[in-house]
């Protein structure tokens, strides 16, 4: 499970936590560390599910609050529910920040910011006085809907997606040119089939029923009324199904194959030069036997002694 990341990198691997971070060498920051970003403890397992359990419960709140039968007879309990996850979600981004060694460099990062926003809400409704703001200080507190984001950090899945997404921005960036292209010529022959008695009345508005009309949404505010505009309409509609299979098979393929890099055995079986044991598995990294560092890379002789 990743915690923390770097602000110029996509979300670190569970692996790469403790190096962004740093642990602190000893002491109660050590134990606190481990508490809030080890999941390989008792204590840290447990801290994780009450936390995950605690952030579902507070988008249940903003969820409920929202609705105005629930929010109007509940409002006493729903401010102090929420002020009560605001006060914890608060304090546990202090304890992050405190327990480790590089506290700049989880607030700058993506989980850090996350955190942060999860928070600020509630906290700066406080300094937006008078009734006639009340506009504004619900847009802020519609904000703490992210602390759903907070649950990335626990599912693994979470940071593969994010992963391929990454890889595989080269090729999604040239399809998204390729849909503007075809966005841009077809729109601009719609406003000249159809004109502006058919509500195409600029290119940009062209464009946007070109895009409605090529992802299949069809709104119907703007309609073609020619049979030529009809004909192109009915062409985009099909290139449409073809075109939103594209970044599925793209990202899908960019996760199977790291999938595969995963799982691929990494160099030969090596033998342990301490003990002469051999038929290590290749991405072993101490003896089976004696226990002992094995080299990385190719196996080495059996030592003689």
């Amino acid at each position: 499970m990743s915690r923390a990341t770097d602000s110029h990198t996509a979300p670190a691997a569970p692996r790469d936590m403790p190096t962004l971070l740093g642990r602190p060498p000893g002491g109660w920051r050590a134990r606190m560390f481990d508490v809030i970003f080890g999941t390989d403890t008792p204590a840290g397992r447990r801290f994780d599910l009450a936390l995950v359990a605690i952030i579902l419960l507070s988008i249940l709140t903003v969820v409920l609050d929202s609705v105005p039968a629930i929010g109007r007879r509940y409002a006493a309990q729903m401010s102090v529910l929420e002020w009560t996850f605001t006060i914890f979600f608060t304090l546990e981004y202090i304890a992050r920040l405190v327990c480790v060694q590089r506290p700049m460099r989880y607030a700058r990062s993506f989980y850090g910011v996350i955190d942060l926003v999860s928070v600020l809400p509630t906290w700066i409704s406080l300094l937006v006085p008078g009734s006639q703001v009340f506009l504004d200080v619900r847009i802020l507190r519609l904000l703490r809907i992210f602390r759903i984001l907070k649950l990335t950090r626990y599912v693994d899945e979470y940071t593969r997606l994010g992963e391929a997404l990454v890889a595989s921005k080269r090729k999604i960036m040239v399809f998204l040119s390729v849909v503007l292209m075809l966005i841009l010529i077809l729109g601009t022959v719609m406003y000249v089939v159809e004109g502006p008695e058919s509500g195409f009345t600029s290119i940009p508005m062209a464009m946007y029923w070109a895009t409605v009309t090529i992802t299949t949404v069809g709104y119907g505010d703007i309609t073609p009324h020619t049979h030529l505009g009809k004909a192109i309409a009915s062409f985009m509609m099909l290139l449409g199904w073809g075109i939103l299979a594209v970044p599925t098979g793209i990202v899908s393929a960019e996760m199977t194959s790291q999938k595969l890099a995963r799982h691929a055995p990494r160099g030969e079986p090596r033998t342990c030069s301490s003990c002469g044991s051999s038929d290590h598995d290749p991405r072993a990294q101490f003896c089976k036997d004696c226990g002992a560092g094995l080299a990385a890379g190719a196996s080495r002789a059996i030592n003689p002694s």
